[in-house]
């Protein structure tokens, strides 16, 4: 890409507080983008091919939304928990294996999307994230939901394709889960925790292509009142 493109975005994002630069072969993070940290709010640069972010990426106190889809990142720099404004943080389509502590310094974030990556444990330390709404972890090698589940604020927790056999029956401790998607997974039936049907929030458990056949989950005790709150979701939307 030319320098005199770089140059006319470059002035337009000092004006709006917008830098979007998607599918244009970038190989690292523009450095020339440094000079507007005091101003940027939202950075895209999907489907380039990007494969680390620079620590720099930590003075941009005023980002609100950072959006990576479809690069070649490995990891996240820690200096990415400076970004306390951050409300939108998307990764998915990545090489990422694991998340970096910091990320649970991002008191604002509503959004964490990690879909499409290498993930192979269920990442600590999320707890931290009170204003999380939804944390996309689906098309990545997960095998097991651990009990620090519980300490997840994220209304939605998607977990679809991946190689889950272990829920821990401390997912229905999450204080604000009411959407868990687990479709096409490697859970049976007997480890689907009857507590999530009969003491959680969720009013959406989404289990389709796992080892059982779905319409055996009314076998299930608690599944009644799994119903009731499915059926006044679904009442208060209609």
């Amino acid at each position: 890409m030319g320098n005199s493109a770089l140059k006319s975005h470059l002035e337009t994002s000092q004006k709006t507080g917008v830098f979007q630069l998607t599918a244009k072969g970038l190989q690292e993070f523009p450095e020339e983008l440094q000079r507007l940290t005091s101003n940027l709010r939202t950075v895209d640069l999907s489907g380039n091919k990007i494969e680390e972010l620079p620590a720099a990426v930590g003075n941009f106190l005023q980002l609100k939304s950072l959006t990576l889809n479809s690069n070649r990142l490995t990891g996240l720099p820690a200096e990415i928990g400076k970004l306390k404004k951050l409300e939108t943080l998307s990764l998915n389509g990545n090489r990422i294996q694991q998340l970096p502590p910091a990320l649970g310094q991002l008191r604002a974030l509503r959004t964490l999307n990690l879909s499409g990556n290498q993930i192979l444990e269920f990442p600590p330390g999320l707890g931290t994230l009170r204003h999380l709404d939804l944390l996309d972890l689906s098309r990545n090698q997960i095998r097991s939901v651990p009990p620090t589940v519980s300490e997840l604020q994220t209304i939605e927790l998607n977990l679809n394709q991946n190689q889950i056999s272990v829920l821990s029956a401390e997912v229905s401790r999450c204080p604000r889960l009411k959407v868990l998607r687990l479709e096409e997974n490697c859970l049976e039936l007997s480890s689907v925790p009857t507590s999530v049907l009969s003491d959680s929030q969720v009013s959406l458990f989404s289990v389709e292509g796992n080892l059982f056949e779905v319409k055996n989950l009314r076998d299930l005790e608690g599944y009644d009142k799994y119903m009731e709150r499915f059926t006044a979701t679904k009442k208060k939307f209609a």
